[in-house]
């Protein structure tokens, strides 16, 4: 992915959550459902985006993604938080609700 398509994806003013993640990652596959979970429940509340770090290694390089998943909110194309490693649905609501 271009950085420019992705500063067009995260300049929105319902928030975007990038999901960093790779096909191999055990964690990032315990990731996957919860993330289905928190869309569900959210809805046109936050749209979640998956981006493979093996497809897109300059992309993550560039975020400062150092290990996977790594997750990253933005709005109006700001970054608004970041972790890595595993998070759970309950944290990612608490999360959204103050941005």
């Amino acid at each position: 992915m271009a950085i420019g398509s992705f500063n067009d994806i995260i300049d929105s003013d319902v928030p975007v959550l990038i999901d960093f993640f790779a096909d191999w990652c055990g964690p990032c596959k315990m990731q996957s459902p919860i993330l289905s979970e928190l869309k569900s429940d959210l809805g046109d509340g936050i749209k979640i985006i998956k981006i493979d770090v093996d497809q897109n290694q300059s992309l993550a390089q560039k975020l400062g993604v150092q290990s996977i998943p790594t997750l990253m909110i933005y709005k109006f194309g700001k970054l608004q938080w970041s972790a890595a490693g595993v998070q759970t649905k309950v944290a990612l609501k608490s999360i959204l609700a103050d941005i």
